[in-house]
């Protein structure tokens, strides 16, 4: 390759599965005497880590780094999300999404640090990861040459993959053709594709689910609990201050054995077609919906308003890697202003697979029951004449003009009756 008399250094991102693992003696065979450093991040994932390293420098690697970034996840990066109201297409809470950006992130300081000359990376040229991680890469450090193995070599399916692996004495472990779903896990959500999921038509199997429970086998009572949040950002659990990884962790474990948080997507990929997955999201189900309730009684009719159509860019920005981009922070400025006064308690009935809201309540509640009774209050029904007038003069101007035929008196006459002028 033109590039191996230059590239002497590498930083791949690893995540010990079959494709980053065979990618480690590909890229020693291509740029020959180039170290490979593996950089693993924990997100959230269960995973042996151990074993990980191990497997990397076994399949070759010059040396593994594994980084804890579960608290720069849940309090930068999905906090913001959820903050933001972003749901992808309606239904995807953008687990894997959002967490590309942070894992290139710490990468390339990595790789700065290193000094390394390029960095690498396991994602399919059909894919969105692509598109994140090197986005990303553009977006810190644009000097680094970047090494796509799926772009560039001939293994076009997992067999040959497998095939390779043994070739070059990689450990697969309980890798196989056997295991045939592709999943994506983090502290937010397991995705899953491939499978009998490739035909949109086919009932995902229960099997296939690892984070919650069917709603069938989901407890016959409801569990309440009251979360309570502070500019939009949950802080306590039924009165209990949580810090934010402990938070999300204990609003998947109540939310799993619920059965909540399962969604069934065939979703637009970057790239332009369709693709079908399965997620599990339990905690940030609860929590959107929750801020959602409390946002209904905090915000005005046009902060909430603008906050839901910036919610719709947001969600498509993230789904896309543009995560560090100036657009995305100057949205971010508009929901923290826009949530200052987003904070509250929000009561929740969790019952096989329903998020059902059993009260909210705030400080800067704009809900003023003694306006919205049917009883006595202080409202004055009389003003509404005036404001219907006001409000209606438009749709009145226009109904009149627009009228072929105008009543005897012509239209200064009509508006003179619209508004309720009577000469005495």
């Amino acid at each position: 390759m033109a590039e191996e008399q230059t590239i002497k250094k590498i930083v791949l991102a690893y995540s010990g599965g079959l494709d980053t693992s065979i990618i480690i003696p590909w890229l020693r065979e291509n740029y020959p005497g180039a170290e490979v450093l593996c950089v693993c991040t924990n997100v959230g994932q269960v995973e042996n880590w151990k074993a990980m390293e191990k497997k990397a420098i076994a399949s070759g690697a010059s040396s593994y780094e594994l980084v804890d970034i579960r608290e720069e996840f849940v309090s930068e990066f999905l906090f913001r999300l959820l903050r933001a109201g972003a749901v992808y297409e309606g239904k995807y809470l953008l687990g894997t999404s959002v967490a590309r950006p942070l894992q290139a992130k710490v990468q390339v300081e990595i790789a700065l640090r290193e000094g390394a000359d390029a960095v690498a990376h396991g994602c399919t040229g059909k894919g969105n990861d692509q598109v994140r991680f090197e986005l990303t890469y553009k977006a810190l450090a644009p000097h680094l040459q970047v090494i796509a193995p799926w772009r560039m070599w001939d293994i076009r399916s997992r067999t040959q993959a497998i095939e390779y692996a043994k070739k070059h004495n990689v450990p697969l472990g309980d890798i196989s053709e056997k295991n045939i779903y592709s999943r994506d896990w983090n502290i937010w959500h397991m995705s899953h594709e491939g499978g009998e999921l490739e035909s949109p038509w086919n009932r995902p199997s229960e099997e296939m689910f690892q984070l919650t429970k069917s709603p069938q086998d989901a407890p016959d009572q409801e569990t309440e609990i009251t979360l309570t949040f502070e500019r939009a950002r949950p802080v306590a659990l039924n009165g209990e201050k949580l810090g934010a990884v402990e938070m999300v962790e204990r609003l998947n474990e109540l939310g799993g054995q619920h059965g909540i948080g399962r969604t069934d997507l065939v979703e637009t990929r970057l790239v332009g077609m369709k693709s079908r997955g399965v997620y599990e999201t339990p905690a940030g189900t609860i929590l959107f919906r929750a801020l959602r309730e409390l946002e209904m009684i905090t915000l005005d009719f046009e902060t909430l308003g603008m906050k839901n159509q910036l919610a719709l860019k947001y969600a498509d920005i993230v789904y896309a890697g543009k995560w560090f981009t100036h657009f995305r922070e100057s949205m971010d400025a508009y929901m923290e202003t826009a949530s200052e006064y987003v904070s509250g308690d929000v009561r929740i009935a969790l019952y096989k697979g329903n998020v059902i809201v059993t009260g909210r309540r705030s400080p800067y509640s704009l809900y003023l029951e003694d306006l919205a009774s049917f009883g006595e209050s202080s409202y004055d029904h009389r003003d509404a004449t005036g404001f219907i007038n006001l409000y209606g003069l438009s749709t009145g101007v226009e109904a009149i003009v627009h009228r072929k035929a105008p009543s005897e008196g012509g239209p200064a006459e009509e508006m003179k009756a619209m508004a309720g002028f009577h000469e005495k």
